[in-house]
């Protein structure tokens, strides 16, 4: 069975197998988690993530899919990268953000990570409401099949963090 726990701080800060990028669909970088992670993993990050855009992904990765590349600098093995979507109001796009969760989980165990880190995924730039992200998360998490032993959300600051263990309590 795979063990969640909540850790609020700097997701490139943490030692895991697998650190999760919520990356935007081009993979070179960007603000937020992204940039973040570009920068502390340096160059080979980039470099791995140009090669992924020059072959399978010249369009960009799609919304809700993952890919992993080297972790660079981080205190990880790897870096999954997946592209959540930009809440919409007037539309409901739960099942893509579910499935960043889930792809994720997948590519993890595919390379044989135990534990991942993950931030809330589409709750910067892209507007997700974080109560509704956080349910969101957990259950996609709760459903995956139990390749990883430990799931951590990493989430940046208290009301993220608290918005995470209300949902975790809710259980």
């Amino acid at each position: 069975m795979t063990s969640i726990t909540l850790v609020q701080g700097d997701i490139t800060r943490q030692h895991a197998d697998a650190l999760v990028n919520a990356a935007n669909s081009s993979l070179l970088g960007g603000g937020g988690v992204d940039g973040a992670i570009h920068r502390r993993g340096g160059p080979a990050v980039l470099a791995e993530c140009r090669a992924l855009r020059a072959s399978r992904y010249g369009k960009g990765l799609p919304t809700g899919q993952a890919v992993a590349t080297t972790a660079g600098d981080l205190d990880a093995r790897w870096v999954i990268h997946t592209v959540g979507p930009v809440w919409s109001p007037t539309e409901d796009r739960s099942d893509l953000l579910a499935s960043c969760y889930r792809e994720s989980l997948r590519v993890a165990g595919e390379l044989g990570a135990r534990t991942v880190a993950f931030p809330a995924i589409s709750t910067g730039v892209y507007r997700w409401p974080m109560r509704d992200a956080a349910r969101i998360a957990l259950e996609a998490v709760r459903s995956a099949p139990a390749a990883v032993e430990e799931v951590r959300f990493v989430l940046f600051d208290t009301s993220a963090y608290e918005a995470f263990a209300r949902q975790l309590d809710d259980r």
